[in-house]
């Protein structure tokens, strides 16, 4: 007799894969963490990485930018580190859980036999014990629910190239054992960079917000040896605009938008003419150092400049030049404004150039092998010649700090002034959700392949393996 197919409802037990995955894709970063379902095109929940902490007799830590407001007793912490690797195991499977079930699952409805709209009223009364005994059964029952509530949905984790292997294993029993998840896979941020913009072998630089990554991927592999990074990035850039309003005449006060409480219109470069608030506790220093980001973030985004060429901006003639240009005006929280001409331009040329920019205590200083340009070349050195003008017919842009203006032009310029006579490609995205969430974006795409079915590591493959199947299988 032939054998039966199997019914659609009795899934095989080798391989994890039903037609209809509801997969879920989770990147975390310094500055936030998306989350969302694969197949979409934009991560539907983004928190920032910072998060809360009342102390005091009752503490708590609170998730999500609409409870960082000011209040006492709090401290606004991060549970990664600058190297984007997780720090605080504590708190990371709690913002994740928060993220993951409370803000993309839906409430869930309450099963009809447990609401209390059909219980005979009858019974009721003869039960004796009334409305109190069902209470109990549905509480007892939502907090298991609550228990599994991935239980239907595998996930796919993104990670940092140089990420550890015990911070791997970590991340794994968390989805296996606390969350019940029916399967996962871990997959490193630049090869889904590159699978973003639609390429399996690319030479991907990821300009983030703690620092920059420059990576070859071949076939869908990172390739080890050309892993560098540096701390350039959006917080090293608002050092350098720390720096530019501390040492600009006049002197520019930064005052979070928090603090103001009414202002005046004034001239440019006029004193600014502003009451604060008042508040009846301390204000802790990471939470205004946190607000302070926020007023740097607006400045980058509608001020700050990459020149474009041609040569550098420290080249004779280059910044009298810029003097001639437009400008940019930028009004503080507090109402101080200016106009703001080759300052904007000089604030990232560090970037690209060391002895550019304006000065830093000596930690955050940048040394020549970290700017972009070496970083690419220290890469590129690290692979097989014969890789290379491949890798630079396909080079992949992504992170929030490469949407600054005029990035893309200079990188092109550099690239071309130190490989000539190779057909250099620069793929950037041009929406600015893709750029920013590239890694989410290529992990949605890559879980939402039927193809990519197989490649789940099960439940059954776990318990089987242990945590350490990650390192054999997650290469």
């Amino acid at each position: 007799m032939a054998q039966q197919p199997l019914s659609s409802s009795a899934q095989p037990t080798d391989i994890y894969g039903g037609d209809e995955v509801s997969a879920l894709v989770l990147d975390p970063g310094y500055c936030s963490t998306r989350a969302g379902w694969a197949g979409e095109d934009i991560p539907k929940c983004i928190l920032p990485s910072f998060y809360g902490h009342v102390s005091g007799d009752n503490p708590k830590d609170l998730f999500g930018d609409e409870y960082l407001i000011p209040r006492a007793n709090l401290e606004v912490r991060n549970y990664m580190n600058r190297d984007s690797v997780v720090e605080d195991w504590d708190v990371a499977p709690r913002i994740w859980e928060h993220m993951l079930v409370k803000r993309l699952q839906p409430e869930r409805p309450t099963p009809p036999e447990k609401n209390g709209l059909n219980d005979d009223p009858k019974q009721q009364v003869q039960d004796g014990e009334g409305d109190v005994a069902m209470e109990g059964v549905a509480a007892g029952e939502t907090q298991e629910e609550q228990e599994k509530a991935m239980q239907e949905n595998p996930l796919l984790v993104t990670e940092a190239p140089w990420n550890t292997p015990k911070a791997r294993e970590k991340t794994v029993e968390i989805i296996m054992e606390n969350w019940g998840c029916p399967a996962f896979w871990l997959s490193r941020t630049p090869v889904l960079s590159a699978f973003a913009a639609g390429k399996a072998t690319a030479l991907v630089i990821d300009v983030g917000g703690s620092n920059t990554c420059v990576t070859a991927v071949h076939d869908g592999m990172v390739l080890k040896r050309s892993i560098q990074r540096s701390p350039v990035g959006g917080l090293w850039l608002s050092s350098q605009l720390r720096s530019m309003f501390e040492t600009s005449e006049p002197k520019v006060p930064l005052t979070p938008t928090f603090m103001v409480e009414n202002k005046t219109p004034v001239d440019a470069l006029a004193p600014a003419m502003v009451r604060l608030r008042e508040f009846p506790f301390e204000i802790s220093s990471s939470f205004r150092a946190y607000e302070e980001e926020r007023v740097l973030t607006e400045f980058k985004e509608s001020v700050v400049e990459v020149w474009r060429g041609p040569g550098r901006l420290s080249a004779p003639g280059n910044e009298d030049y810029v003097r001639t240009q437009p400008g940019r005006v930028f009004e503080m929280p507090d109402g101080y404004n200016q106009m703001w001409r080759e300052q904007r331009y000089r604030a990232s040329e560090g970037m690209f150039d060391e002895t550019a920019g304006y000065p830093l205590p000596e930690s955050q200083r940048l040394n020549k092998d970290q700017t972009i340009p070496q970083l690419i070349r220290a890469a590129l050195e690290a692979v097989d010649v014969d890789l290379r003008p491949n890798l630079l017919g396909n080079v992949v842009v992504t992170g929030s700090a490469s949407l600054l203006n005029g990035f893309n032009d200079r990188l092109n310029n550099e690239l071309t002034n130190m490989y000539p006579g190779v057909k250099i490609k620069i793929h950037a995205a041009g929406l600015t959700s893709e750029r920013r969430f590239g890694a989410w974006i290529g992990g949605s795409i890559l879980s939402s392949l039927g193809t990519f079915h197989q490649m789940w590591i099960s439940r059954k493959e776990y318990e089987e393996n242990g945590a350490g199947i990650v390192e054999k299988r997650c290469k």
